[in-house]
């Protein structure tokens, strides 16, 4: 690879990298060229992107990153790797996930997600069970809701239990007004009698 054709190379790494909240590097060694394939195409349905890179290039690019030091995954640049590009935190490990229920690759070698760093292959299941951001709104959406929909339906059911406790006590009513004749007529009774 020549000077100008590595310069060139490290600007297309820079720009993939650029605005990414969410980067994955994994190990792709020994997938054959059908099961690369079907990976990629795995990737590209939930819109993930992937570059196969030369550590060196990846690494002179992560360098060259204004605002993230990415300095941490270096150690992790050895043998074939794979950058993972994605909007959603946990979609390259769930698709690493799903890959491997029949294959032994590809390894996370090291990701970088909601500004933290996560190294090695033992954090592969954690990543996977990261929330989306769409799921987490989703959820507190949920929440607020819920409250609301309980006064909703309380207020939409007030009239019918006013309605029913107003039923409820006409015969109460009723009830004391036939007792109240006839406790009158027992006390008129009572009156003559007396004297």
């Amino acid at each position: 690879m020549t000077k100008d054709q590595k310069v060139v190379a490290i600007q297309e790494i820079k720009d993939l990298l650029q605005d990414a909240k969410v980067v994955y590097v994994a190990d792709l060694e020994g997938l054959n060229a059908a099961k690369s394939s079907d990976f990629r195409r795995q990737a590209f349905k939930q819109n993930i992107k992937v570059k196969v890179v030369k550590n060196t290039l990846l690494q002179k690019a992560m360098e060259q990153i204004e605002g993230v030091d990415y300095s941490e995954m270096f150690q992790t640049f050895k043998g074939n790797s794979a950058i993972l590009i994605s909007e959603t935190a946990n979609a390259p490990a769930k698709l690493i996930q799903g890959f491997r229920k029949k294959e032994e690759k590809p390894a996370l070698k090291s990701a970088f997600v909601q500004e933290t760093f996560y190294v090695g292959d033992n954090n592969l299941d954690m990543l996977a069970n990261i929330k989306s951001r769409e799921e987490m709104i989703g959820e507190i959406i949920g929440l607020l809701q819920s409250p609301i929909q309980r006064v909703v339906s309380a207020l939409q059911n007030k009239p019918e239990t006013v309605e029913a406790k107003a039923e409820e006590a006409a015969p109460a009513v009723e009830e004391t007004v036939a007792e109240a004749p006839e406790a009158a007529a027992e006390s008129t009774e009572e009156t003559p009698s007396a004297e």
